[in-house]
């Protein structure tokens, strides 16, 4: 039974969006590994930019910086 957890940063993914990614994903297991797809198990795990950091700050610090104004 595969499992695959997917972390994105919470920021406008849409419900259709994350269908499709759930969609794709179980797709591709199946047509690559040959799992079923009624035994494949997708979590999306949307995460807050202020709970998500890389080089020493926070994601939301990051882009705020490098955003142009």
């Amino acid at each position: 039974m595969p499992f695959v957890s997917i972390r994105i940063t919470r920021e406008g993914n849409t419900a259709e969006q994350k269908a499709q990614v759930i969609r794709e994903v179980t797709e591709t297991l199946e047509r690559v590994l040959h799992k079923p797809p009624h035994l494949t198990h997708i979590v999306i795990e949307e995460i807050d930019t202020d709970n998500w950091g890389y080089a020493g700050q926070t994601t939301t610090v990051v882009r705020r910086a490098s955003s142009p104004g």
